[in-house]
């Protein structure tokens, strides 16, 4: 059996600016060749190659069945397969493939991600979702997706899902209405909620019904499933009969940043003035904000353009206790300035931290500068969470 990455070696498998859909195909190809759906990869892979020149058909046949050396590689058995929309760095990959959910198609934009995506699955996610031909996507029991949430051209007029057209959501919605999977498992910010008094979400539930499914949802926090991070997340479970109960759901007792801290690694300490409070207090939340930056440059208003400075904005001048957890690790702070108070110092989470606080495997493996390794953590899900909520998908559902 021939490993990975002696093939991707052979066929330059490198996800690169130029990439277009002809590695997808072809990555796609290899990891479902004995499961039937390499039929919807098979021709676009072996185009791909001719017009390169790199391998024919009896080659690439060879290479048959391939084994993944990566850290997470397919199941070699499935229960079920599933599909991972707007899949990021493959938070929902890694708890669905631990279930033994077979993953089937991948579709992500971002250039970076899909780098990391491919070094971690050995798969390049097909890209712009809004480009794409759907007739590829094979037929699944589970739709996966933490899409963006864009405002709503029209929401609420009672149009069906073409309320939704020109939204990154109504692309997954065609995708339900094509393929019927047994299961939708959506995943967005806290806010959705109320975006636009509550439209946006009644639209999505009501055009998830007209579909033909009945749907639930509620807002979740990471923290009660095991990471110390106050991330809430709303969840939206349709499936084609049943209604998913999120009652049964196990969580587990918050824990704390200090016991998730890197040991004997370089830290970044915090060289400049600050304040502690010496009478902080512990939130209903688990956060511990201890003290502050003194940099008067993140007041809201102290420059011009600052006026509305968000709560994110103004976090890389808080300071958290690592007796506590730690706020929700947004993706637009790319400096990764998420100060901590620990042994009498204050210094940044490592990256490494940041990566377990979203509750990702010491195996998961990093590329790319810390910019971008920040902004991918900030977008992801949150690990362990979508893996309890997957494993009662299974139990109840499937």
């Amino acid at each position: 059996m021939v490993k990975y990455s002696a093939v991707k070696k052979i066929l330059q498998i490198e996800v690169d600016k130029a990439t277009d859909n002809g590695l997808a195909h072809l990555t796609h190809y290899f990891q479902n060749s004995v499961n039937g759906v390499s039929q919807h990869y098979e021709q676009p892979a072996l185009d791909y190659l001719n017009q390169l020149n790199l391998a024919e058909e009896p080659q690439m046949q060879a290479y048959l069945p391939i084994k993944f050396d990566v850290p997470f590689p397919p199941p070699s058995t499935y229960d079920f397969t599933f599909i991972d929309l707007f899949a990021g760095i493959g938070g929902f990959r890694i708890p669905m493939q631990e279930l033994k959910g077979k993953c089937v198609f991948t579709s992500e934009f971002n250039f970076h991600a899909q780098r990391t995506y491919e070094l971690n699955f050995g798969e390049i996610p097909f890209g712009d979702i809004t480009k794409l031909n759907l007739n590829i996507v094979p037929k699944h029991e589970v739709l996966t997706a933490g899409f963006p949430c864009q405002p709503f051209s029209i929401s609420g007029k009672m149009k069906g899902f073409e309320d939704t057209r020109g939204t990154l959501i109504y692309n997954v919605f065609q995708i339900i209405e094509m393929r019927k999977p047994k299961v939708v498992f959506l995943e967005n910010v806290k806010h959705l909620v109320h975006h636009d008094s509550g439209n946006t979400l009644r639209t999505i539930i009501k055009d998830l019904e007209l579909l033909g499914y009945k749907v639930s949802w509620k807002v979740l926090n990471a923290s009660d499933f095991g990471v110390p991070q106050n991330r809430e997340r709303i969840i939206i479970i349709g499936h084609q009969n049943e209604l998913f109960d999120f009652s049964k759901l196990k969580t587990k007792p918050k824990t704390t940043l200090k016991n998730i801290l890197d040991k004997d690694v370089s830290f970044e300490y915090l060289d400049e003035p600050y304040t502690l409070i010496d009478d902080y207090k512990v939130q209903d939340s688990g956060l511990i904000f201890i003290g502050y930056r003194n940099k008067t440059i993140r007041k809201a208003g102290v420059r011009p353009g600052t006026e509305n400075l968000s709560r994110v904005h103004k976090q890389p001048n808080r300071i958290y206790s690592t007796e506590g957890i730690h706020p929700a690790l947004p993706s637009q702070e790319t400096s990764g300035r998420f100060w901590i108070y620990d042994k009498g110092k204050v210094r940044k989470l490592t990256i490494n931290e940041c990566y377990k606080i979203m509750g990702f495997p010491d195996k998961f493996a990093k590329i790319n500068n810390l910019s971008e390794l920040y902004r991918q953590i900030g977008n992801s899900v949150c690990v362990p969470m979508i893996k309890e909520i997957a494993r009662e998908i299974k139990s109840q559902l499937l």
